[in-house]
């Protein structure tokens, strides 16, 4: 009985981890925010969205091959010093790295 209510509760938890994970992302930032600006064209397609992302995160020292928005968050998939690959998250307005 215990071991069945235990499976149950740990898919549950299981299943809304993606949900809270993205919660890092949309939460406001400290400090103000203030934007303005005129726009030329219209609005970044995926691919180019997820092409300017690389690049910005390269730029500040992360080696990343890839990277998608998942649940608010950028996923990227950055190279380990000692091979192979991790995925990473970071927020999509300042590129910090959010920890799950």
């Amino acid at each position: 009985m215990f071991a069945r209510l235990a499976g149950t509760l740990f898919f549950a938890v299981a299943l809304t981890s993606a949900a809270q994970a993205a919660n890092n992302c949309y939460a406001p930032r400290p400090g103000v925010h203030v934007s303005f600006g005129i726009s030329i064209g219209g609005e970044f397609t995926e691919e180019e969205r997820s092409r300017f992302d690389l690049m910005q995160l390269r730029q500040m020292g992360v080696d990343a091959t890839r990277v998608e928005m998942w649940g608010g968050c950028i996923r990227a998939y950055v190279r380990k010093p000692g091979g192979g690959e991790e995925m990473q998250f970071f927020h999509p307005d300042s590129y910090e790295r959010v920890f799950m």
